[in-house]
């Protein structure tokens, strides 16, 4: 490996978490192209060991990712509970009014947007996925249909488009030129402005084994030690952060102009750092020690699938998320094991997953097949799955949880 730090460009040679060769986890597949060649690209995180950024080498660019992209926000009612209750607590404590500029980096269908546009306050989004930038249009969401960067930024500011509020959910790990991005939003902000910006805290995926949430359009994993070094690079500081129960375990982060902010420092942020700390994460060998537990949620998730066939016992999965499909081409996982997967997206319904072929159904088929198993690929939304799917007890049907460890939930 010869590549580079995509933030300090020091040589990478640390290995984080090897998983083989993978197809792009969004790339679902149609029936008629199930014979036809399937492109695989290696699965291989590395660890920096000057700014302990966790990063994938890009095989696949973002336009050919995230032009047409199969994930829509506003099919998770959990998702959007969690934008409304960010709207509302933004507005009660910033002064985020009729006169102020929301924009929105990776606004996907207005999920989130639509909340403040209901306020009557000015929202822009900035969406690269063409098909999901044009239903967050259709719902009276001003969208531009871009990548977000620094040529991005400028045009905008060029036409007096700044931000108040700047925000983006789940975007910082998708962005292979990662100092473009930041600098970017250094120049989209409001002298007086403020950003937040969540993301799965690296942090959580080490604690909970998260592998899953490893995949391609994922470029980089961050901690909080992390972000503060990318940040301050190109002029903004952090003055407050939240810990989140999303995806697993999430960080907000609230930052501003490190000239021109006005928010004073809040001291959360020393104490994430020394959580980080006091795990390992200055540690590089606490790094490249992670596979250990990964091949061990690997051999007991497989334990249990082939238990299960031996036992003559139907297994099928709920959900088709990017980190259901890192796991089960991981684990090479097929349709022999798990004979379908079920999820409310009509975008997703009559698709195959990437790799594993296993077919995705409408919600019904549960009710037609009634299996004896139902894995939950989509983990970090289990409560609500488990809620939606309760009729599956009157068979006697079992829930599974497969990371980190195999759960079984009567």
């Amino acid at each position: 490996m010869t590549s580079h730090c995509r933030f300090c460009h020091t040589s990478l040679v640390h290995s984080f978490a090897d998983l083989g060769m993978s197809p792009v986890s969004n790339a679902y597949l149609t029936s008629e192209k199930l014979n036809s060649m399937e492109p695989f690209y290696p699965l291989h995180a590395y660890v920096c060991e000057q700014c302990l950024l966790v990063q994938l080498e890009e095989f696949e660019s973002p336009e050919k990712i995230f032009s047409n992209y199969a994930y829509f926000s506003s099919y998770s009612d959990s998702w959007l509970a969690h934008a409304k209750k960010y709207t509302d607590h933004i507005i009660k404590n910033f002064d985020i009014v009729e006169k102020s500029q929301v924009i929105e980096i990776a606004s996907n269908d207005g999920y989130l947007l639509q909340y403040f546009n209901e306020r009557n306050i000015p929202v822009l989004g900035i969406e690269p996925a063409g098909n999901v930038a044009e239903v967050a249009v259709s719902k009276g969401i001003p969208t531009l249909n871009a990548f977000f960067g620094v040529e991005t930024a400028n045009m905008l500011a060029n036409k007096g488009k700044q931000a108040d509020l700047l925000l983006g959910n789940n975007v910082l790990a998708h962005v292979p030129d990662i100092n473009d991005f930041v600098q970017g939003m250094k120049i989209i902000l409001k002298p007086g402005g403020f950003i937040t910006m969540e993301f799965p805290h690296l942090l959580k995926l080490m604690e909970g084994v998260q592998f899953d949430t490893i995949y391609h359009e994922h470029f980089s994993y961050f901690s909080l030690m992390t972000v503060l070094q990318i940040f301050s690079k190109h002029g903004l500081s952090l003055f407050d952060i939240e810990e989140l129960d999303t995806h697993g375990g999430s960080l907000r982060i609230y930052a501003q102009h490190t000239d021109t902010g006005p928010y004073k420092v809040k001291p959360g942020i020393d104490h994430i750092l020394e959580q980080e700390e006091k795990y390992g994460m200055k540690n590089i060998d606490t790094y490249t020690g992670f596979i250990r537990k990964v091949l061990h949620t690997k051999n007991m998730f497989l334990q249990f699938l082939l238990d299960a066939s031996q036992q003559g016992k139907q297994v099928a999965a709920y959900g088709a998320p990017a980190k259901g499909n890192t796991l089960l081409n991981f684990c090479g996982i097929r349709a022999d094991l798990i004979q379908y997967t079920v999820d409310r997206s009509p975008y997703k319904q009559g698709l195959f997953l990437p790799g594993s072929h296993i077919p995705v159904e409408a919600p019904d088929k549960l009710k037609q097949t009634k299996p004896d198993y139902i894995v939950i690929l989509p983990w970090n939304l289990r409560d609500e799955i488990i809620e939606q799917a309760s009729y599956v007890r009157e068979w006697g049907a079992k829930f599974v949880v497969p990371v980190p460890e195999v759960l079984i939930l009567a």
